[in-house]
């Protein structure tokens, strides 16, 4: 079987099981990593396709802000909403996705790993970084918020202790000196939760920390600090995708889970 083939298999399975468990209704926030199709890797959309997106969004659903989204968590609200985050912070945020976003009138939380940006070194598969001028102007636009990824982009399971305060610290004020920005929103690299220290680092400077997990986020049912996000890929397409603003497609999420216990073993960012 080829891996579009396995892809398509596996999603299909995750959408029939879906129809196995109860809707709820809640907060789905979806993870973009890349627009522009610059690299192979599935998270790179075409701009077509994130367009398309992007209206069906503006068109079907209740788009806020990630702010307002955890706010109504909190306050215990229970409607169906949609947030649109980003991880990493690569130039095609501000040169394709944003004009996207500014068109449709979707907010959107860029989650940056501050370090990429301060020196100017690539992510991994050509991964150009913002430039702090660039992140500038998204957000003047009133529609960008800007959230730590950490600064070096680390796993907060594997940092040693002594390090974490720093790590995130050093994002904090990066952001702040930059763009005159709080960060107040926090994604734990590669969606992969902390340690028991970070997790209390995290909920002392941060509003909320979102990880794995392709679920809807239930009023009193949901710790804001393990705020699940349902990843974009490439293989959604519309179908998929529809699917995963529902709140669907949780097995593939599982499976993945798995398979990164594996391929991250060894990693620490």
């Amino acid at each position: 079987m080829s891996v579009s083939a396995a892809r398509t298999a596996l999603k299909a399975t995750a959408a029939a099981l879906d129809r196995t468990r109860p809707r709820r209704d809640g907060l789905v926030v979806l993870i973009y990593h890349r627009v522009g199709r610059r690299s192979p890797i599935e998270v790179d959309l075409p701009v077509s396709l994130f367009s398309e997106q992007m209206a069906h969004l503006a068109s079907q659903t209740r788009v806020v802000s990630l702010t307002d989204g955890v706010t109504a968590l909190r306050e215990g609200r229970t409607e169906p909403m949609v947030a649109v985050t980003f991880d990493d912070g690569t130039a095609d945020f501000a040169d394709v996705a944003v004009p996207v976003l500014i068109e449709h009138r979707i907010p959107v939380t860029l989650y940056v790993a501050t370090d990429f940006l301060e020196r100017g070194i690539e992510f991994p598969d050509d991964g150009v970084p913002l430039s702090w001028a660039a992140l500038g102007d998204a957000v003047s636009t009133g529609l960008v918020d800007v959230g730590s990824h950490t600064h070096h982009h680390a796993l907060l399971d594997r940092l040693p202790v002594a390090d974490i305060d720093g790590e995130l610290d050093r994002s904090i004020e990066l952001i702040r000196e930059h763009l005159d920005v709080h960060a107040a929103h926090f994604a734990y690299p590669k969606a992969v939760m902390g340690s028991p220290a970070a997790d209390a680092a995290v909920r002392a400077r941060f509003e909320s920390g979102a990880i794995a997990g392709t679920r809807v986020n239930v009023a009193g049912a949901t710790d804001p600090y393990r705020l699940a996000r349902s990843p974009v890929q490439l293989s959604d397409g519309m179908r998929w995708f529809r699917h995963k603003v529902a709140g669907g497609m949780a097995f593939e999420d599982t499976l993945r889970r798995a398979v990164n216990r594996t391929r991250y073993a060894g990693a620490t960012n």
